[in-house]
């Protein structure tokens, strides 16, 4: 039996590859529970914490909901990191976590081989305001409102081969909270679906609404908007590992026309604290457009939801 099947005042559980799970408090409130942490991904302490905590707020925006309280997950190797470096991770976290107004109220902290450092975050969000990824009906709009390539840039950051402005454009997408955006579309209208783009790639979250909503995304590959300086990376094969897993995952529902091997796999490359993925009803998505216009956002409208004898990802050039 699924959770959810467990008890009623689960309003989200593991039966869906949602983002967050969701528990009925009472008739408007209902509490959003994720939790997510990573190893370093920059070389400096700060900004991987701040890089951390924005990626771990990312799943409660994607749900629709608003943060409220968060424990911090630290494990670091014994005698490695010197305590200034470990308290300007915390530091690095703790700023965004102010930003989105969010309390931290303490954490757990182990001996470990490998540093690595997340947060649990808890939310709340109306029960009937919960947005999900399985929800996409025919005739959407898909929407991406952050450029995709993380995973590209962050090995050649680790392989010491990348330019500096390369990393820095990461960098300042990493540390962009999907906040704005959550409120812009939010202002707009209701979405049909939601996720946020993040370890199994633009077509890895793609195919997991596809799958969920039983219909079939189509994605123009020249539409998906890249990080600076990720193309000839993906050109130069220096995908890291997991980028070819999330291709090899999602090869059997795809249907690829004019799309070279570099591009497509860097549309499955893992992403870390990427954006909103989301579907729209089509006679909505002029003024989903202007709302993150007049929020000062990027938006990239990638494609369409269609109808299809099977789940499939339609990829064309």
């Amino acid at each position: 039996m699924s959770p959810k099947g467990s008890d009623p005042r689960i309003l989200v559980g593991t039966e869906t590859h949602d983002d967050a799970g969701v528990f009925l408090l009472n008739e408007t409130q209902a509490l959003v529970q994720t939790v997510d942490f990573m190893t370093p991904v920059v070389d400096d302490p700060y900004i991987y914490g701040q890089i951390v905590a924005t990626n771990s707020l990312s799943d409660i925006y994607a749900m629709g909901a608003s943060p409220l309280t968060a424990l911090n997950l630290l494990a670091v190797p014994d005698g490695t990191l010197s305590p200034e470096a470990i308290g300007q991770m915390l530091q690095g976290g703790q700023s965004i976590l102010a930003q989105a107004g969010t309390a931290l109220l303490g954490g757990h902290s182990i001996d470990d081989p490998e540093p690595k450092m997340g947060y649990a975050v808890t939310g709340i969000v109306h029960p009937d305001k919960i947005w999900r990824n399985s929800t996409a009906e025919p005739g959407d709009v898909v929407f991406l409102s952050k450029a995709i390539g993380t995973g590209v840039i962050i090995k050649a950051i680790k392989d010491g081969m990348v330019d500096p402005a390369v990393a820095l454009a990461a960098i300042d997408m990493m540390v962009t909270s999907n906040r704005m955006a959550k409120e812009a579309l939010e202002a707009s209208c209701t979405p049909t679906a939601v996720t946020d783009v993040t370890g199994f790639g633009l077509l890895g979250h793609a195919w997991e609404m596809a799958s969920g909503s039983g219909l079939s995304f189509q994605i123009h590959a020249s539409s998906v908007p890249l990080l600076p300086g990720c193309l000839d990376l993906a050109m130069a094969d220096r995908f890291p590992a997991g980028s070819r897993r999330n291709l090899e995952y999602v090869r059997p529902y795809l249907d690829v026309l004019d799309v070279d091997s570099a591009r497509l796999t860097l549309l499955a490359d893992a992403v870390t604290s990427g954006g909103l993925l989301f579907t729209v009803s089509a006679k909505h998505a002029e003024r989903v457009r202007k709302s993150f216009t007049e929020h000062n956002l990027p938006l990239y409208a990638i494609g369409q939801v269609i109808t299809a004898p099977a789940p499939t990802l339609i990829v064309r050039g």
